[in-house]
């Protein structure tokens, strides 16, 4: 059973109609609010029912009590991985490179979702298996899951995340690429820069430069599929080990791309959360190679 979230009725509030006052001060959906009222005791002021057309008193505790969820459709695979931050609500892990996230037609059970699945069902806090970002499956770094319907809808669009890779030839400085992104017309897979494609937006800022390859640090405003990997090789700096972008395979077997740091603002507590994971072995060696020159 997860921990009931709990608020305090602020004097200006008092008299609110209930429905305003959760989705505008305890930032509850209107379908998290219609699940609410199907279940027992969902929606409590001082220890009573509430109803969304009563009116909240000044003072009162507004208790609620989230659903529990399951998440039997992913099948548990128990094994070991990297929990960097976690609590009642959310999950943070280190993926490691050549894991994915999610099951897919190709992948069943060697997937983040089964190691989180099992771990979850191990402790007997079973939730469905939310990842807020998708990396892609020979991308490393950190996942943030939402562990309750609540949490996915404070955490939307609200989690800061950087990036580190390393790309082809010498790029120094700092820039943005503001391009939109589409798929290739002959593939489901490859993504490019196209006028009619989404807007996306990538920051980026050279860390350490050399001849051949430079260490880069990115920031996304938009969170499109492949969007780093599509840009970085727009700008002719594809990224080492991307082959499927026009990188080499010569020095790494997987793009090099790791999600470093992760910011946001917690969902229940409001406290701000700061969150790192370490480049794995395989870049941190060319990285070390870079520096030494």
């Amino acid at each position: 059973m997860a921990e009931p979230l709990r608020f305090t009725v602020p004097e200006e509030c008092g008299g609110m109609v209930a429905k305003w006052f959760l989705k505008s001060r305890c930032g509850l959906s209107t379908r998290m609010i219609t699940r609410l009222k199907r279940e027992k005791d969902g929606i409590l002021m001082d220890g009573k029912i509430l109803r969304t057309i009563d009116r909240v008193t000044a003072g009162a505790e507004i208790i609620i009590n989230l659903p529990d969820e399951s998440s039997s459709f992913i099948e548990p695979i128990e094994g070991s991985f990297d929990i960097r931050y976690e609590d009642e609500h959310i999950l943070v892990v280190n993926k490691p490179p050549f894991m994915p996230v999610h099951p897919v037609k190709q992948h069943q059970t060697n997937t983040l979702a089964n190691l989180v699945t099992a771990y979850a069902q191990k402790n007997g806090a079973e939730f469905v298996f939310r990842a807020h970002n998708r990396l892609d499956r020979n991308t490393s770094g950190l996942v943030l899951i939402a562990k309750d319907k609540y949490s996915v809808f404070q955490l939307h669009q609200a989690v800061r995340k950087v990036y580190f890779a390393l790309v082809h030839g010498r790029l120094e400085g700092r820039g943005t690429i503001n391009k939109p992104i589409g798929l290739h017309d002959d593939s489901k897979i490859v993504r490019h820069v196209v006028e009619s494609g989404s807007p996306a937006i990538t920051h980026y800022k050279s860390v350490f430069s050399g001849d051949d390859y430079s260490l880069i640090l990115l920031v996304l405003e938009t969170g499109k599929t492949h969007q780093i990997r599509c840009h970085m090789s727009h700008l002719g700096h594809p990224l080492l080990g991307d082959d499927l972008y026009g990188g080499s395979l010569d020095l790494i077997n997987r793009q090099a791309l790791h999600c470093g740091e992760m910011s946001f603002c917690h969902p229940v507590t409001g406290e701000e959360i700061n969150i790192t994971a370490p480049i794995p072995d395989d870049m941190q060696t060319l990285i070390d190679k870079l520096i030494e020159k």
